[in-house]
C-alpha cells in the first residue's frame, strides 16, 4: 500500500516540504531513496527500535520510501518521525485519516521519545505558506515553531501521543505563545553594564556614537586598558530588536539548533570567536552549509580580539559580507544566502609587545616589527571601520573611585532616539537603516557641509596627513554625532569630533 506524508528541508534559513512516500510490496527488503545522508540511512534502526518498544512493528515485506524532490540532497535526523507513520500507515497497523494536513518532524530514541531538530522556525513558516492545518513536532521546538501565527503547532514527548492522534481520534494541545508578551521581555538587568567601568569617558563616548549609527570600531591599546570590558558592554546600549529583526535573527539560530526552549529571541547577539578560527567557521559553508560567526552575529555584535592574531585569509573573508551585509555560500548543485547584518567591533594591541612608544614599557618592539605586525591587517578591511579609538590605562585615582558611571539603560535612550531620527531619514530606502549604511549618494544627500566646516575638515586631512579612505567616514560619524544631539545640521564640532576617531589612518601607524 501506498501513502505519502510530509516532512521538510532547510537550506539557508529558509525550509522546503519534502514528500515521503512509502510503499510497501511484495518481496523483503527496505529501501530509503532520494538521496538520504547516512544520519537518514540509519534510521531504520532507531525506528524499528521506537516501534518494537511502542508494540508495533516493520512489516516483513519490502519498504520503498522516495524522499521528493528525489535530486534534493536531505541531511539530519529529523525525518525519523515522519518514516515511522509513513510505515505504519502504510501496513495499515494504524489509521491515516487526515495525515496529508500535517507536517511531522521529529528525531526518535529507541524508545519512541523525540528528541529536538534543527530549523523549526523556517518549517513552521514554509508550513503556513504551503497550507497546513498543523505541524507535529518535538516538545523542545514547540514554542519557537509556535510565534508562527496561522499553522496549529503540536508539541510531543513521545511517538505513542502522535500514533493516539491519528489512530483513536485522541486530540493534541496546541502550543500556544503570546509573541508580543514573549518579546517584551524587558532585559532591564544586563549581564554587562557601562556603570561598571572606571573612567573612559571618551571611550564610553565613542561607543555610544558606534552604537547610534551602526558603525564598526576598533579599539587600540595595550594589555589590561578595558578594551574587552567596554566591548563585552555594547550590546546594552543597543537600540531594541525589531519584531522583523527578531525573527530572522531567531530563524538563523534555530538554523544551527541553538533556540530549542527559548522561542522568539529578543536580545541582540554578542559573538566573540577565537582568533584560531577558519575561514568556513567565520563566514559559513561545509558540505552541508550551515551559517558562520557572521550570520549568527547578524543584527547584534561580532567582537574580534586581538584582532592582528586572525589569519589574513579569515579576516579577508569579511570583506565582501561587510559591505553587501549578506554572505553567499556557492557549491556545485545550490547556493545559500545568508544575512550578515553586524556591527563590528575589533580591538588589537598597537605592537606585538603590547606598548607602543611609551618607554617604561616593560616590552617594546622594533620599528620593524610594529609595521609587520600591524601589516596583519589589510587597508581595505580598515576601510570598512568607521571609528579608530586609541584606549589608554585607567589611572589609580580613577580605579579607586567608588562613584558609578552612567548606566547603559541611560546610554541606551539616547542611542535608541537617534536611531529613530536614522530610521525616519531611510524610510524611502529599504536597505538602509542607519548612517553606517550610507553610500556614496546618501553621503552627499544628507551630510552637506557648511563653507567653515568643510574647510575645517581640508585643513584637517592635510595637516594629519589622512588618507582619502577617512573622508566618506568622517562625513558619516559626523551625521551620527549631529544626530545624537538631534540637529539637523552638521557643524564644526561635530566634524572635529570625528576627526579625532581615525587613528589608524594617521601617518605614521600603518606606514
Amino acid at each position: 500500500m501506498l501513502r505519502k506524508i510530509f516532512g521538510s528541508s532547510v537550506f539557508g534559513i529558509e525550509a522546503t516540504t519534502i514528500t515521503v512516500e512509502v510503499n510497501i510490496g511484495q518481496g523483503i527488503g527496505y529501501h530509503l531513496v532520494g538521496l538520504p545522508d547516512n544520519a537518514i540511512k540509519e534510521s531504520n534502526y532507531r525506528i524499528a527500535a521506537a516501534l518494537q518498544y511502542n508494540g508495533f512493528k516493520i512489516p516483513g515485506k519490502k519498504i520503498t520510501i522516495n524522499m521528493a524532490p528525489a535530486d534534493l540532497r536531505k541531511e539530519g535526523s529529523a525525518y525519523d518521525l515522519t518514516l515511522a507513520i509513513g510505515i505504519l500507515t502504510a501496513s495499515q497497523q494504524i489509521k491515516a485519516d487526515g495525515l496529508e494536513d500535517y507536517l511531522i518532524m521529529g528525531e526518535l530514541s529507541l524508545d519512541g521519545t523525540l528528541q529536538p531538530i534543527k530549523g523549526a522556525l523556517p518549517i513552521a513558516i514554509n508550513a503556513k505558506e504551503e497550507g497546513f492545518k498543523g505541524f507535529i513536532l518535538p516538545e523542545e521546538n514547540a514554542k519557537e515553531a509556535a510565534i508562527v501565527e496561522g499553522i496549529n503547532v503540536y508539541g510531543i514527548k513521545d511517538i505513542k501521543d502522535v500514533i493516539a492522534f491519528f489512530d483513536e481520534g485522541i486530540p493534541l494541545t496546541p502550543t500556544i505563545v503570546d509573541i508580543k508578551e514573549e518579546f517584551n521581555k524587558a532585559l532591564d538587568f544586563p549581564e554587562f553594564d557601562f556603570s561598571d567601568v572606571k573612567g573612559q569617558e571618551s571611550i564610553k563616548r565613542s561607543m555610544e556614537i558606534a552604537a547610534a549609527g551602526g558603525h564598526n570600531i576598533i579599539l587600540i591599546g595595550p594589555p589590561g586598558s578595558g578594551k574587552t570590558m567596554l566591548a563585552k558592554r555594547l550590546p546594552s546600549i543597543l537600540p531594541p530588536m525589531t519584531m522583523n529583526e527578531a525573527l530572522e535573527t531567531t530563524k538563523i539560530h534555530s538554523v544551527t539548533g541553538r533556540t530549542a526552549n527559548i522561542g522568539i529571541m529578543n536580545s541582540r547577539p554578542f559573538r566573540s570567536p577565537h582568533h584560531t578560527i577558519s575561514d568556513v567557521a567565520l563566514v559559513g559553508g561545509g558540505a552541508y552549509p550551515q551559517p558562520g560567526e557572521i550570520s549568527m552575529a547578524h543584527n547584534g555584535v561580532l567582537f574580534l580580539d586581538e584582532l592582528p592574531e586572525f589569519k589574513r585569509g579569515v579576516l579577508e573573508v569579511m570583506r565582501q559580507p561587510l559591505e553587501d551585509r549578506e554572505v553567499t555560500i556557492s557549491r556545485a548543485k545550490f547556493t545559500v544566502t545568508y544575512p550578515s547584518s553586524f556591527m563590528l567591533v575589533a580591538s588589537m594591541n598597537p605592537s606585538p609587545g603590547g606598548y607602543f612608544n611609551d618607554p617604561d614599557a616593560p616590552v617594546t618592539s622594533s620599528p620593524a616589527e610594529m609595521q609587520r605586525y600591524l601589516g596583519k591587517i589589510s587597508g581595505p578591511l580598515l576601510d570598512r571601520i568607521d571609528i579608530h579609538i586609541e584606549v589608554t590605562p585607567v589611572p589609580f585615582e580613577k580605579l579607586s573611585d567608588e562613584r558609578k558611571g552612567e548606566h547603559s539603560s541611560v546610554i541606551r535612550k539616547r542611542v535608541t532616539k537617534s536611531r529613530e531620527i536614522q530610521t525616519k531619514r531611510f524610510e524611502g530606502l529599504p536597505t538602509i537603516n542607519n548612517n553606517a549604511q550610507m553610500n556614496t549618494k546618501q553621503i552627499r544627500e544628507y551630510c552637506k557641509l557648511q563653507p567653515s566646516s568643510l574647510q575645517l575638515l581640508k585643513s584637517a586631512m592635510e595637516r594629519l596627513n589622512l588618507s582619502a579612505r577617512a573622508y566618506d567616514r568622517i562625513l558619516k560619524v559626523s551625521r551620527t554625532i549631529a544626530d545624537l544631539e538631534n540637529v539637523n545640521a552638521i557643524n564644526e564640532s561635530h566634524i572635529s569630533e570625528a576627526i579625532q576617531y581615525r587613528s589608524l589612518d594617521r601617518d605614521g601607524w600603518l606606514g
